[in-house]
């Protein structure tokens, strides 16, 4: 485990007025380092084709050696490609006078090629239901924010052969289109928080999708990776039951396209979610509502022996809901606060899963880029941006930078000690209230180590730094380079640069490139050759709450 934990070395609450020490063990691997982190995902496949979605999508693929996938909501339903918020389109399907399927490939193509020439991989959603196929279609398209957003795409399909026909064709089609990268590279997937009104069938209906649809693509691709069911936080009550019917199923059920018993299941996943509020002004994050959740999804997968050993991938993991949705308790998003907890969440979950014997692949961040929108509107996204004089202009937020950060670890793990760092335990009971999990993970490579340190709480409010002590021993040279990236209230912060400029809701040509300058990953010191004694590197350092930080040592 390469999490800091308290418990573990026998401190039971953090003094932030004293310094913390952190303490880094070069020579003690504890695992491989995967890149849980690179997976991303939105309810808006077609912003995905815009010039700001590609060149986010370029940004994206370049975060690290390990790919990144990206999740769409979407793909199958009927609309005319336009965009617009929770909305997304293909109109892949169509059936004529005759009830005969025609099928349309031209936007999907434009969304595949997008991810295609832009580096990333797709985790590929198949959902949701055409309008001709849908038992319940009318209305179809919602109008969010006015009214419900659960229309004619959530239903079950009227034809389950028909269904079976269309996700034949159109994985044969992608197949032709992107090759062997389609069932080596992908990942593949059916629908979207089933337990929910994103399904207004029955548990045993969407199991029979699942079916129908798993077989529909093994059909094309015998070796696809294919798996579900993308349920909700999983909770005492409705989510866990329609996990545990799901896996049990998957295990003894009769399948519904085959009449083999079970069904083909690769991944497992499913949605744990925080809740922020607002308290006497200022954001109060509910970090422990989103690992509790993590903890307890994984804890159901880690009871069925025939599962516990499956990848487990979760498919929104963040920091509340809807991405798409605004309000004062969401205000977090602009600035570092959305950035820290994604360090936090992250590094706590591959904790959770090892506390639990799990395999965690992926946890994605459901955030993308919002087309037609002021600049810093609110929205759970990973950048911002406009068009000035004809040009576009993507504005990275600080929680890029975040991954940017941890795209620099990589190899393996090393061991890591923190006075300041919050037992697991604690944070799923009380969360992060009475003191910061100031805390860090460290990686090694062949010719360097790099620590990944963060000062988190859930409460967003000025305080004074920490101060750090940071020592790095069992270094193999005697001489390293020292480097220090750092994302704060006033570091790799586009949003705090925005912000002093008085808040332009349309930004100028020369305002976008400010702010595009301001929104890069920043190295706050030149990079110093530091000799290490007897192997060991010391370093002081004052860390903002809701700062993180990255120290590389190299040679």
């Amino acid at each position: 485990m390469a999490v800091a934990s308290s418990s573990v070395y026998g401190f039971t609450q953090n003094t932030p007025s004293a310094p913390v020490t952190i303490q880094v063990d070069a020579a003690h691997t504890t695992g491989p380092y995967t890149a849980v982190w690179s997976h991303v995902g939105a309810d808006e496949p077609n912003y995905s084709t815009a010039p700001n979605g590609q060149q986010l999508l370029r940004e994206l693929s370049k975060l690290s050696p390990s790919p990144v996938y990206v999740r769409l909501h979407n793909l199958l339903t009927t609309g005319d490609g336009t965009g617009s918020l929770k909305w997304g389109s293909t109109n892949v399907y169509r059936e004529d006078a005759d009830g005969k399927p025609i099928y349309d490939w031209t936007i999907t193509d434009k969304i595949f090629d997008s991810m295609k020439n832009n580096g990333v991989r797709p985790l590929v959603e198949v959902g949701f239901m055409p309008e001709a196929l849908s038992i319940h279609p009318q209305p179809y398209r919602h109008t969010f924010p006015n009214g419900s957003v659960y229309t004619g795409w959530s239903y079950p399909p009227k034809d389950y052969e028909k269904w079976a026909a269309l996700v034949t064709a159109w994985v044969t089609h992608l197949h032709e289109r992107y090759g062997a990268a389609a069932e080596n590279d992908w990942l593949w997937e059916v629908w979207n928080e089933p337990d929910i009104a994103y399904w207004h069938g029955t548990p045993e209906e969407y199991d029979k999708l699942y079916d129908y649809t798993a077989t529909a693509i093994h059909k094309v691709l015998p070796r696809a990776k294919v798996g579900g069911p993308e349920a909700t936080g999983v909770a005492p009550g409705k989510s866990e039951a329609f996990l545990r019917q799901f896996l049990e199923h998957c295990s003894h059920g009769k399948n519904a396209a085959t009449g083999a018993t079970g069904a083909p299941l690769a991944f497992i996943s499913f949605h744990p979610k925080g809740s922020p509020t607002t308290v006497d002004g200022h954001v109060r994050m509910s970090i422990r509502n989103q690992i509790r959740a993590t903890d307890y999804g994984m804890r159901v997968v880690a009871s069925y022996p025939e599962w516990k050993n499956t990848p487990i991938i979760l498919g929104e993991s963040d920091p509340e809901g809807c991405a798409a949705c605004k309000g004062a308790q969401n205000g977090y998003r602009n600035g570092p606060l959305y950035g820290v907890s994604i360090a936090e969440a992250t590094a706590r979950d591959v904790e959770v899963a090892e506390k639990n014997g799990v395999t965690l692949q992926g946890a994605v961040t459901w955030a993308f880029e919002f087309e037609d929108q002021p600049v810093f509107a609110g929205f759970r996204e990973l950048a911002t941006g406009g068009k000035a004089d004809g040009k576009y202009y993507l504005v990275d937020k600080p929680v890029l930078n975040v991954f940017r950060m941890m795209g620099m670890l990589g190899g393996q793990y090393v061991a890591v000690k923190s006075s300041g760092a919050l037992p697991v335990d604690q944070l799923i009971k009380e969360s992060v209230r009475a003191n910061p999990d100031i805390n860090a993970v460290a990686t090694r490579s062949e010719h360097h180590v790099d620590v990944l340190l963060w000062n988190y709480h859930d409460d967003d409010v000025t305080v004074p730094p920490a101060e750090v002590s940071l020592s790095v021993d069992s270094l193999p040279s005697r001489k390293v380079k020292v480097q220090r990236f750092l994302m704060d209230a006033e570091h790799s912060n586009a949003y705090a640069a925005w912000q002093k400029m008085g808040s332009p809701e349309s930004p100028t040509a020369q305002q976008f490139i400010a702010l595009q300058n301001a929104a890069k990953l920043e190295e706050v010191t030149h990079p110093t050759s530091t000799a290490a004694k007897d192997g060991s590197v010391k370093l002081d350092l004052k860390l903002e709450r809701q700062g993180v930080t990255l120290v590389r040592l190299s040679w």
